[in-house]
């Protein structure tokens, strides 16, 4: 994934794969981690952060989810 700007440390790479490429192996991140990221770096708390789907409340990272701290500068 490729973010730039908005507090993310330029020019590293986190994490790494097999040698095929297919599966990572060092400094997982899922889905929800990036998330959390991501609203974190635009001034929300993602643990406090919710919306209505259908009805009724829902979180965006869903009760998971971690901010990144290594991408940050």
């Amino acid at each position: 994934m490729w973010m730039a700007g908005g507090g993310v440390r330029g020019g590293q790479t986190i994490g790494s794969t097999d040698e095929i490429g297919l599966h990572a192996v060092e400094d997982r991140l899922h889905v929800h981690d990036i998330h959390a990221t991501i609203l974190h770096l635009i001034g929300l708390n993602h643990s406090d952060l919710v919306y209505s789907h259908q009805g009724r409340p829902e979180r965006a990272t869903q009760n998971e989810g971690r901010v990144c701290t290594k991408i940050l500068a």
